[in-house]
């Protein structure tokens, strides 16, 4: 159910009948795997869940406890007590508030029982699993991802909208940084200006914004530094973050001055990898379908051991999150899902090419969230 009320150019609100779904499925989900139960400490599974963001994650414990056949319970410092009662979710779930002088590890064991293996959220601080290990010896506990990987991999329309409404405005950043200057600008001097373009066009939180000019081109996750780029440098591009609290991821790979036939010929090949890996999105198909279609074309260029990474990762609340297109993974692809498609080709010491778009999963193939042109640019 959503709000009827929004300000233009705003998504419907997510209410509290959204988390108690969500919520109620972490839970069944749980059950069905043969789990007693799911833990979410303070990070995107719990801002998912129930809306809530506490201001930073503390030593003082925040845990939300699901279990089939009982309510959602939220475990939370009292000094915390009144911002998680105005979270959206709030209103779906019990708050368990504790004073400095309880002990939050006793109260979380009554509610989880003495024994059962529960799924608890990866970011969870060894501090507070260790306590409650200590505290609850005949329980067991296994990683978020690795239990239940799947647990926000399908969005429902209005996760759609937000990661189109956010694809849309890192097109339109891109479609703005081709009409900037490159040569003898340093590379930091691009990433600011990615930065800046992306919170003009909505963006709430800029996760990165990788420049890698000339051989820096050739790191996948080169950090803008201050190298100058050159007329002659292949240069990628890749960025993103969060609009309306979900995210965008693109990359492209621009030229400053014409290309070489080489690097045209290099960046050709990404494209055509890029375009198998998208052609290969299809409800039933596996992950590990998207990484071999994409690097099966670059193999058999003779460039397979130049593209040195998986072919996608999923986004949502986060950049990265499961599921993840890569060798192996057998996951089918479901309606809902969102990932990106990222094939490149890095040449140590020259450049690097990747051109990476955001698709989801339809019912008869899939869509791109990203449609600017994928040819190669060419910059001043």
């Amino acid at each position: 159910m959503t709000s009827p009320s929004t300000t233009p150019g705003q998504p419907l609100p997510f209410t509290a009948d959204d988390y108690r779904a969500r919520m109620a499925r972490a839970a069944e989900a749980a059950d069905a795997a043969g789990l007693a139960g799911v833990l979410v400490a303070p990070g995107p599974d719990l801002v998912h869940l129930t809306g809530y963001r506490p201001t930073a994650a503390t030593e003082r414990l925040t845990l939300l406890v699901l279990r089939a056949g009982h309510d959602p319970v939220l475990v939370v410092p009292a000094l915390e007590a009144a911002d998680a009662a105005h979270a959206a979710g709030a209103s779906a779930l019990t708050l368990r508030d504790w004073t400095d002088a309880v002990d939050p590890y006793a109260l979380s064991a009554r509610l989880l029982g003495p024994n059962g293996r529960f799924a608890v959220s990866d970011n969870t601080w060894a501090l507070h699993l260790l306590a409650l290990q200590n505290l609850l010896p005949s329980t067991s506990y296994a990683s978020l991802t690795s239990a239940l990987p799947m647990l926000r991999a399908v969005k429902d329309a209005a996760e759609l909208e937000r990661l189109a409404a956010a694809g849309a405005a890192a097109d339109a950043t891109y479609e703005r940084i081709l009409k900037v200057r490159f040569s003898g600008r340093r590379e930091t001097d691009v990433a600011a200006d990615l930065a800046s373009l992306l919170r003009e066009h909505g963006h709430e939180q800029v996760d990165f914004t990788v420049v890698g000019s000339g051989p820096n081109g050739a790191n996948p996750h080169h950090e803008a530094g201050a190298r100058v780029i050159e007329r002659g440098d292949m240069v990628v591009l890749d960025f993103g973050g969060l609009k309306h609290g979900y995210g965008s991821d693109t990359s492209r790979t621009v030229h400053v001055g014409e290309p070489t036939a080489e690097e045209q010929s290099v960046h050709d090949l990404v494209r055509e990898a890029q375009e198998a890996g998208f052609g290969a999105v299809r409800p039933g198909a596996a992950c590990q379908d998207v990484d071999r279609a994409a690097r099966a074309v670059i193999t058999e260029a003779g460039l397979g051991e130049r593209f040195i990474h998986r072919t996608g990762h999923g986004i949502g609340v986060t950049t990265h999150e499961p599921p993840y297109m890569i060798e192996g993974e057998e996951q089918p692809l479901v309606p809902g899902m969102c990932f990106s498609v990222e094939p490149g080709v890095y040449l140590p010491g020259r450049f690097g090419v990747r051109i990476e778009d955001i698709v989801t999963v339809t019912e008869d193939g899939g869509r791109r969230l990203n449609t600017t042109p994928r040819e190669l640019a060419v910059v001043e």
